[in-house]
């Protein structure tokens, strides 16, 4: 069978990848393809280590994260396994080395003093776009997460909100063709479809509008148009900057939630549970983090059993 390029076999690749993953997959696989990896190997017959570890040099000194690329080479390895199944290419185990990451980044969290001064200030101005970012801070949801919620989601007699979908904007790839899409979907992971409960306080602040509101409305602006979350990331810009408080993604929110439980001292499996984290080890990469009066609790600890 006559051998094809990388180009020519991802392109089968995506053909027959378009039946069997969601849009915004899909749209992932083809913005990593058509951006990074058909450029660097589109008219390559045989793909070696040499040029992936290369290929991986270039993109971290260029600035991207280790992630980053390596979502990169997840989508390369499952083009380069499509094309040895059906005989375009000569199949080769590629093992591919990154440099240590000395210096961890810490995620961005709001300070208890800055949170509680926000949640004060959402309390005494209510509006909608107010309340998702008070929901946020109680119940750590993704922005497209908290975009995506209507009324129905939201059950004041049971105490719970239920999270199953998510709203995001795509980048759609036709040739030199490109534009963005804004779906609604199910939730990013099966994980991601929780039911968290309401705490007291949001409670209190639902209760007194909820009977008036429609159940198929979008809890952000109250009506069947939802908000785009670029649109809400800028609003949620503009609000820290008249607060005052530090610039911190919106992503924050969601970790200042966490943050917060892993201090009150929940137990990580809930807390993990709560964030929809598909497993654990997610939530103790990203939160728990011991400090020194730990250490020293824990050593002391150990010393006393010995006794």
């Amino acid at each position: 069978m006559e051998k094809k390029t990388f180009e020519e076999v991802a392109r089968m690749w995506q053909e027959e990848k378009r039946h069997y993953v969601k849009r915004s997959t899909y749209a992932a696989y083809a913005l990593l393809l058509a951006n990074h990896l058909v450029p660097a190997f589109g008219q390559e017959h045989d793909v070696t280590e040499s040029m992936v570890q290369d290929f991986v040099l270039t993109k971290l000194d260029y600035g991207l994260s280790q992630k980053s690329v390596k979502d990169m080479l997840v989508v390369m390895r499952m083009v380069l396994r499509y094309g040895s199944k059906k005989g375009y290419m000569d199949y080769r185990v590629i093992d591919v080395k990154f440099p240590t990451e000395r210096e961890r980044k810490e995620v961005e969290v709001l300070s208890r003093t800055s949170q509680q001064k926000i949640m004060k200030y959402l309390t005494e101005n209510f509006s909608y776009m107010n309340l998702g970012i008070y929901i946020c801070l109680c119940c750590g949801l993704r922005i497209g997460e908290i975009c995506a919620l209507q009324w129905e989601d939201i059950d004041l007699h049971a105490g719970v909100i239920r999270i199953s979908k998510t709203i995001q904007r795509i980048y759609i790839k036709n040739g030199t063709d490109c534009r963005t899409e804004v779906i609604i979907g199910s939730a990013k992971t099966m994980s991601s479809m929780r039911i968290i409960p309401i705490a007291k306080d949001l409670k209190a602040m639902l209760r007194t509008r909820y009977r008036y509101l429609d159940a198929d409305n979008y809890v952000l602006t109250n009506t069947d148009h939802p908000l785009e979350p670029r649109t809400y990331r800028n609003y949620y810009n503009r609000l820290m900057q008249r607060l005052q408080m530090p610039k911190l993604k919106f992503h924050s929110l969601r970790h200042s939630f966490a943050t917060r439980c892993i201090e009150s001292r929940c137990d990580y499996k809930t807390v993990s549970a709560l964030l929809g984290h598909s497993n654990i080890s997610t939530t103790l990469n990203l939160y728990v983090h011991p400090d020194m009066e730990q250490k020293q609790r824990c050593v002391e600890q150990m010393f006393r059993s010995l006794r």
